[in-house]
């Protein structure tokens, strides 16, 4: 997967179309990452050991990866993923302009 935790994306599709923001936690796995802001729902939860406090909470679910785009650091725009080796190692660039992700 090209889109790593940490990254700023922008959604293509769906409800959230336009919207940006940054992963939280990517699920490689699974094809999907969860994007702060994004495909958010409210939840009913109950009192637990670890949450102290019961009532209606907003979550973030995952979203498929395929409905993003990485946002390049530079022109802040939708861009897809390329990878260059410098200096024996392996690096991530934006496919518009050249710079390191």
């Amino acid at each position: 997967m090209k889109i790593h935790k940490g990254d700023s994306v922008i959604v293509l599709s769906g409800k959230d179309k336009g919207r940006r923001g940054e992963v939280v936690r990517a699920l490689p796995k699974e094809g999907r990452i969860i994007v702060e802001g994004v495909h958010r729902v409210k939840r009913h939860q109950r009192t637990t050991q670890v949450r102290k406090r019961a009532g209606i909470i907003e979550k973030d679910l995952a979203v498929p990866v395929s409905i993003v785009a990485l946002v390049c650091p530079k022109e802040h725009t939708p861009t897809r993923v390329g990878y260059r080796l410098a200096e024996g190692t392996k690096r991530r660039v934006c496919v518009r302009c050249g710079e390191g992700l």
